[in-house]
């Protein structure tokens, strides 16, 4: 289990050797808060929430240089790559994974900051459980790093979830955790600005 951040806290990302941690795998997961219906079959069936992972690269000056989402998997640089979509949050840990490779990522990318949202229009008090967890993909055992739960519920439809950010020669981890609203990282490219 990694270091359990609060919403506004960093992380700096070397590993106990003193080293930079190079592959990491940003995983994001959610359960449906819907009440259970049943079936045809009186089978209990929760609610899908169909959310998407998105990544959203900024320069030091704060334009967007790239996204990585579910209709454009990989970066332009190569460095960061995305699973695939999950349509329904259905199951237990990450619903959607984005990989970095930290060292390939474009030197003109200051931060990277991750956001979901509902392309369907779900708000999140149809979710719960929501949590974004930063896992060291370079080391066997996919240790995990640093994890934020996400407590807040409501209306809105997307959040600005966590960043990481150029720190020296290395780099950070922060947990963001603020309500926006959109159906597709498109919408929420200046949002995601506002913290940087």
């Amino acid at each position: 289990m990694g270091l359990s951040l609060q919403k506004g806290q960093s992380l700096s990302l070397t590993k106990s050797d003193g080293g930079s941690l190079s592959r990491v795998r940003m995983g994001l997961g959610w359960d449906s808060a819907a009440p259970v219906k049943r079936g045809f079959f009186g089978k209990a069936k929760a609610a899908d929430v169909d959310l998407d992972a998105s990544a959203i690269f900024f320069d030091a000056q704060g334009a967007v240089l790239d996204t990585v989402w579910f209709n454009q998997l990989a970066s332009k640089d190569g460095s960061t790559k995305h699973t695939g979509d999950n349509l329904t949050g259905a199951g237990d840990g990450d619903d959607e994974t984005i990989l970095v490779d930290l060292p390939r990522v474009s030197p003109a990318v200051a931060q990277i900051v991750f956001v979901i949202s509902s392309y369907s229009g779900q708000t999140f008090d149809t979710v719960e459980n929501a949590f974004c967890r930063l896992v060291d993909d370079s080391t066997p055992a996919l240790p995990e790093v640093a994890r934020y739960q996400l407590t807040d519920t409501g209306t809105h439809t997307a959040m600005i979830m966590a960043k990481v950010s150029r720190e020296g020669a290395g780099w950070s981890f922060t947990a963001i955790g603020e309500r926006a609203n959109g159906r597709s990282v498109r919408d929420l490219l200046v949002p995601a600005a506002r913290f940087l």
